[in-house]
């Protein structure tokens, strides 16, 4: 069975603070799916719980502007540029200001030094409609410390 295009957000930086740590706005006419996510940490030697969650919102955080060959990554070549929309409201790592969060479709406790992958089934997949925001946070403060984190993502237009 063939996909959709896929794209992968991803980042690495310092967190210490409950914020989206990369959101994504789907465009307008372009829904799409989670359908896969990892966060790991680099540095911290002490087993520490912390929350994640995907986090839907009305109203977009003010985030950093993903760049696509920076935090977007094609994961095939031939596939077109993505079709989320690219602005400091829109598609972005790090929160510097919070947008209004609405309902949380997946939330899960895990331990840093093990890392948290999110692999659903094909039927678990988070839908994100067109236009539609959707953001990975930490719903509590987290341990300062370096964190990679990536979210993969299937276009549906």
């Amino acid at each position: 069975m063939g996909y959709g295009h896929r794209y992968t957000l991803r980042h690495e930086a310092t967190v210490s603070t409950a914020i989206s740590i990369l959101q994504l706005v789907a465009g307008a006419a372009v829904p799409f799916l989670i359908v896969a996510a990892s966060l790991t940490q680099d540095g911290s030697v002490t087993s520490v719980q912390e929350k994640i969650a995907f986090v839907r919102k009305s109203a977009a955080a003010t985030v950093t502007t993903a760049v696509v060959g920076t935090h977007l990554f094609k994961l095939r070549n031939a596939d077109p540029t993505p079709g989320l929309t690219l602005s400091t409201t829109g598609t972005g790592v790090i929160a510097t200001a919070e947008g209004t969060d609405t309902d949380v479709p997946y939330e899960k406790g895990f331990n840093v030094l093990s890392g948290w992958d999110f692999n659903p089934s094909e039927a678990e997949r988070i839908h994100v409609p067109g236009a539609g925001i959707i953001a990975l946070k930490f719903r509590t403060a987290p341990a300062s410390q370096v964190m990679q984190m990536s979210v993969t993502i299937e276009e549906l237009g």
